[in-house]
């Protein structure tokens, strides 16, 4: 217990919950772990959303597929943060996106209409987690804004500027959490082409890098 405790603490929707509470919160909320292997699905396209997920180890990805089945990241998750709330909040019925581990992963899984319903014994965390929701929702709608303000570039050197920009904050220095396969998903752009707009960015002087591993010159 103080295990997963630590792990999802430092999410939103936990502030101010306090480790005493946690044991019996998770017992009224019917939360259960899942474990996860590199690759494997938690939650397909297409699935009800009826959960919300808390990772306490590993990461997964956010995915959405078009009609001909390729693939666009719409990001990366790791310890601590949250999927599944925003379209359970909506009343989706069924997933927009795939949910797969982009590593080894042990998931929190908690039912959704228990964290929003206030429970025959009036547990005081209620209110709380309905508040904490609320304030994650809003972030994740901020994160949503940031990556359409990326596709909304023209070129794949803006899209990866722009990008840059939002990963490395005021650091030169900066790891981003995909590989070349994946950011090409996440851009929406073609591999071969977004290679040759980095080998050009670096040929300029603009940048240097080392596998996942940029610098801004």
């Amino acid at each position: 217990m103080k295990k997963i405790f630590e792990a999802v603490k430092n999410n939103p929707l936990f502030e101010g919950i306090a480790f005493s509470d946690f044991s019996k919160m998770l017992d009224c909320l019917s939360a259960k772990t899942a474990v996860y292997q590199k690759g494997s699905v938690a939650l397909l396209s297409g699935d009800s959303v009826d959960f919300v997920g808390f990772i306490i180890s590993g990461g997964v990805h956010i995915i959405q597929e078009d009609r001909d089945g390729r693939a666009a990241i719409l990001t990366e998750l790791g310890v601590s943060e949250v999927f599944g709330e925003v379209f359970a909040c909506a009343g989706v019925a069924h997933s927009p996106v795939t949910v797969r581990a982009s590593e080894d992963a042990e998931i929190l899984l908690m039912d959704y209409k228990r964290i929003i319903t206030s429970c025959a014994s009036t547990c005081p965390f209620h209110a709380r987690l309905i508040k904490n929701m609320l304030k994650l929702s809003a972030r994740k709608t901020l994160a949503l804004n940031q990556k359409i303000e990326i596709l909304s570039k023209r070129t794949t050197r803006e899209k990866l500027q722009c990008f840059f920009d939002r990963q490395r904050g005021s650091a030169k220095k900066f790891t981003i959490p995909y590989n070349r396969e994946e950011l090409a998903h996440y851009l929406c752009v073609d591999r071969s082409a977004m290679s040759s707009e980095l080998c050009k960015m670096r040929n300029e002087g603009l940048i240097s890098f080392q596998k996942n591993t940029f610098e801004i010159c």
